[in-house]
């Protein structure tokens, strides 16, 4: 294995690398069996360059054939086990011809994939002999559309050395936050700890258990665990930093996990399918701005929007044409404040409401309405409206059940002195079930709530 990864590995042989079910595995142990997956490919006669599916989590199998298939200039198609759905989809765009599948047991089984497409972009890996990665991410209109990156510069953030860290893998192993994870950890002798189950008990007893230290999370689910006051039931006292994103961050929110977690440093990150994972700098841990940016990184604002050029960046779409413009910008869609070299994205263009040509945040209602009493989990959107075009509507989970009227009389009263007229949801659901998805993050789209939801709407109105 002559790539440039293992020669940093083998620096930390006794060290461990990755927990996994109460089970530690060496740097060591990462690097023979991933010298014995390298003798797998070559039994199977997987070869450089051709595309090669892999579905699991972090299991310590998963990880060790993912370091082979780098080392072997394969392409990678990783996949979450909750995704499998669309699995053949996914493995067809990106051209595999062949896939792994690991269950909860980390074992695996191993299969051939025929009639795969090809693309010009896949050719031009192979030809550099380069190794690849494929990810999948779903766009406003609820398609998926798949970016392939060169793995080599991804990776290559990571030859700067930084603090160890003992960390767990929460964001999906078919995520780039959590390949970004996996490989921070990794690269610089820290310990990658996997977990089950990605629930607040879980992961609070995992940070007990095994005195972790940077738990990366999403809002929603940070959220999640204020409300479940897990935090107060296990020591947690190893946190030294939390860092959240892929969606935006309530202001309320924010605050309380500073409250609860005073000695933690709270980081917000920034990453896209296309760009990668961003270096960022936040201005306070209790603030929302932050500084994007970076070696190889250039950003601009636009009419309010952020564009990003980035030598890193993906080398295009493989099911949808090239987004970046004839000088490599990227138009992230992302509407942004500007305060010096500092950002605060206020959320993405697609998601704004537009009431009567006036535009409106779903995040800044949210952070409201969040504050509520009895409101477990709100999510804001925009419902088409014959007079202004759309009005304000919101998707509420309760605690505890509550009649339809005596909810949007607390609405209307409690939002009335900390919202303008126009702001105001005018139309009220509550739903029995969550209102994010399996990877934490908020469903705004009423069509993709309907595909995951079975709960009926209590009441609305006009």
């Amino acid at each position: 294995m002559d790539h440039w990864l293992f020669k940093v590995l083998s620096e930390f042989e006794s060290e461990i690398a990755i927990i996994w079910r109460d089970r530690s595995y060496t740097y060591r142990k990462l690097i023979d069996h991933s010298l014995l997956w390298q003798k797998e490919l070559e039994n199977r006669e997987i070869t450089s360059g051709q595309s090669v599916g892999l579905i699991g989590d972090y299991s310590p199998q998963t990880c060790m054939l993912l370091l082979a298939l780098i080392a072997n200039r394969n392409i990678v198609v990783p996949i979450a086990a909750s995704a499998t759905a669309r699995s053949q989809d996914f493995l067809r765009i990106a051209g595999a011809e062949a896939m792994f599948e690991f269950d909860k047991n980390d074992e695996w089984k191993f299969s051939r994939v025929y009639g795969s497409e090809n693309h010009q972009l896949l050719d031009q890996l192979r030809s550099e002999n380069e190794p690849g990665l494929a990810v999948f991410s779903s766009g406003s209109a609820g398609e998926y559309k798949g970016s392939l990156h060169n793995f080599n510069l991804v990776l290559e953030k990571f030859r700067k050395r930084r603090r160890p860290y003992r960390a767990l893998t929460f964001l999906l192993l078919d995520h780039l936050g959590g390949i970004n994870t996996l490989f921070s950890i990794l690269t610089n002798g820290g310990t990658v700890i996997s977990t089950a189950e990605r629930t607040p008990n879980a992961i609070c007893t995992a940070i007990e258990r095994y005195k972790v230290q940077l738990l990366p999370a999403t809002p929603t689910f940070l959220n999640m665990l204020l409300i479940s006051e897990a935090n107060k039931t296990f020591d947690l006292s190893s946190l030294e930093m939390i860092t959240y994103g892929t969606e935006p961050m309530p202001e309320y929110t924010l605050q309380a996990l500073h409250q609860a977690f005073p000695n933690v440093q709270l980081k917000q990150t920034y990453g896209l399918s296309e760009l990668g994972v961003l270096r960022t700098h936040s201005r306070d841990s209790n603030s929302l701005w932050l500084k994007v940016g970076g070696e190889g990184i250039e950003t601009k604002v636009i009419d309010g929007i952020l564009w990003i050029r980035s030598r890193a960046a993906m080398l295009g779409y493989l099911n949808a044409p090239s987004p970046f413009d004839r000088d490599g910008w990227y138009n992230t869609q992302d509407a942004v404040e500007v305060d010096g070299e500092y950002i605060r994205i206020l959320g993405r263009t697609s998601e704004i409401i537009n009431v009567g040509g006036v535009k409106v945040y779903p995040a800044e209602i949210e952070n409201v309405l969040q504050q509520m009493d009895n409101i477990r989990e709100v999510t804001v959107w925009g419902k088409p409206n014959s007079v202004s075009g759309q009005v304000v509507a919101a998707s509420v989970n309760l605690f505890e059940s509550e009649g339809q009227s005596a909810l949007e009389r607390r609405i209307r009263a409690f939002c009335q002195e900390k919202l303008a007229p126009y702001k105001i949801p005018m139309f009220v659901e509550i739903l029995d079930d969550d209102l994010h998805s399996e990877r934490f993050k908020k469903i705004r789209r009423p069509s993709a709530r309907s595909e995951i939801h079975t709960s009926h709407v209590v009441a609305s109105r006009q």
